[in-house]
């Protein structure tokens, strides 16, 4: 018989599941950006890169280019894209975490992005 705890876990929103290759790390995370904040600790401590094994919201985008993905999610998300959404939609083109957070922090260095709060991006 399941317990309140379990209960309460299966009814919590999760956003997906982010791993370690390297480590075996195997995460369930709530929030997209609950994938980038585990992403930069564990880099942080290990050097390992984690990688999405699976999302659980809609990401799609038709690029492996970190600003037109921006582009293409922005279009549904006027307040800002979530950096974890936006590593969620080009992880299927194959593109790691690690680079889509590069890629962001090169993009808003030369004003092609802004972030209008906190680890959320949007095109100029």
């Amino acid at each position: 018989m399941p317990d309140d705890g379990d209960a309460e876990l299966a009814e919590k929103p999760r956003a997906g599941v982010v791993t370690c290759p390297s480590c075996d790390l195997h995460v369930a995370v709530a929030e997209p950006n609950d994938a980038v904040e585990l992403y930069r600790r564990h880099a942080n401590v290990t050097g390992h890169d984690v990688e999405w094994e699976r999302v659980a919201f809609d990401a799609d985008v038709e690029t492996d280019d970190v600003k037109q993905a921006l582009v293409e999610l922005g279009e549904n998300h006027p307040d800002g894209v979530e950096l974890g959404r936006l590593a969620a939609a080009l992880a299927d083109a194959g593109v790691a975490i690690g680079d889509t957070l590069d890629a962001v922090r090169d993009l808003r260095m030369s004003g092609e992005i802004y972030e209008p709060r906190d680890d959320h991006v949007l095109a100029v």
